[in-house]
């Protein structure tokens, strides 16, 4: 049972570690990448549907993004559907595809994006903590059910201690790569 306690506390970290790599890539640096339209939905066919079941993303160039639709008749619907999104981007259409060219960061917009990214940071940091607390918590009601003894309870919240400071620590990592690549001019 401990050990079931041991490795589902991990799994979730691990998820939350990936979950906080995914959600930094969101946050634009200046250079084009296809996951900026990731939270891009587009309203066709009576339903919602994200920019790349529609169309090909690709980067022709180090600062644009080119959606190629399938259906040309999809175009409007995906310039729309950027315009009003929070990405703050443009779209250029020829009739033929969505060119979206990334501008250069100002140094006040990078300072914006540096306070975004430490605020997703805490929130990756306490979902991380909360996972150790719950962890703790079954195994105090293991305790004291029986099933396990203190000192068996105290050796496992070390170790899921060890955990969630390693997995915190891979954030903390994330972090401080994606900071560097927002203040690469």
């Amino acid at each position: 049972m401990i050990d079931d306690v041991i490795k589902h506390s991990d799994e979730r970290m691990v998820k939350a570690v990936e979950s906080a790599a995914h959600d930094f890539t969101t946050i634009r640096t200046g250079r084009a990448n296809p996951l900026l339209l990731d939270k891009v939905v587009v309203e066709v066919y009576g339903s919602t549907m994200p920019i790349n079941q529609l169309a090909n993303v690709s980067v022709p160039e180090p600062r644009q993004l080119m959606i190629a639709p399938w259906d040309r008749n999809m175009l409007s619907h995906i310039e729309k559907a950027i315009l009003k999104s929070d990405i703050g981007l443009t779209p250029n259409s020829d009739g033929n595809v969505i060119r979206l060219n990334i501008p250069q960061l100002t140094e006040e917009r990078r300072k914006e994006f540096i306070k975004l990214l430490h605020k997703k940071t805490e929130e990756h940091r306490v979902a991380i903590r909360n996972i150790r607390r719950d962890a703790n918590d079954e195994l105090k009601h293991l305790e004291k059910d029986g099933h396990a003894s203190e000192d068996e309870i105290k050796r496992t919240q070390e170790q899921i201690q060890k955990k969630t400071d390693k997995h915190i620590e891979e954030i903390d990592r994330l972090t401080k790569v994606k900071e560097a690549e927002l203040l690469e001019v």
